[in-house]
């Protein structure tokens, strides 16, 4: 199993869609020349960018959190370029890119360190061989503060695995009809 370059990355984009929209170099300014948290396509990584759909936590109707039985009260919906984070809370959100895994691949999702020098940790989260869908992020507030994220900015890191040309998965993601297979938006717990 192999690591994959930013060459990998781009071809896998362009010629077999698997990152859409797909951005091949690194962007840190808007239009109106404004830092942005940087995003798209890095040595070893793709850069992901945060939707303008959130859910925050809260406990406004004492719900119990049941991966079982998720009641959905226990989050606030939220739409714009930004969200704050209550202090040790989290929110969910969801890449602007849509992916389509190969076969031969496994992708782990990690927070940028830009996030978690701030406190804010996005849970690591594995892309299993041929998933595809939106992915749901978990951002946490480890602080006593509010925290920020930004939507249309950086937010997390993709990291490809490639498996030796022997060595491909029995069974995908796909073959197990797993249940967030083509997930779009932000997907609560499923069981």
């Amino acid at each position: 199993m192999s690591i994959k370059s930013d060459r990998w990355i781009r071809r896998m984009a362009e010629e077999h869609g698997m990152i859409e929209p797909y951005e091949p170099g690194q962007v840190r300014f808007n239009e109106a020349g404004d830092k942005l948290v940087s995003y798209g396509t890095s040595s070893y990584g793709y850069d992901v960018r945060c939707a303008r759909e959130f859910k925050v936590f809260t406990n406004v109707h004492s719900a119990i959190v049941d991966p079982k039985n998720f009641d959905e009260n226990s989050f606030i919906d939220i739409v714009g370029d930004e969200c704050i984070i209550p202090p040790n809370s989290f929110a969910l959100a969801r890449t602007v890119e849509y992916f389509r895994i190969p076969r031969d691949v496994l992708t782990i999702c990690l927070g940028k360190s830009t996030y978690a020098r701030c406190g804010i940790i996005v849970n690591v989260t594995p892309l299993e061989p041929e998933w595809e869908g939106h992915v749901t992020l978990e951002f946490s507030n480890t602080t006593t503060l509010p925290a920020r994220i930004y939507a249309g900015e950086g937010v997390a890191q993709m990291l490809f695995f490639q498996s030796d040309a022997d060595d491909v998965c029995e069974t995908s993601y796909k073959d197990r009809g797993g249940k967030y297979q083509g997930q779009v938006g932000v997907t609560l717990p499923r069981t």
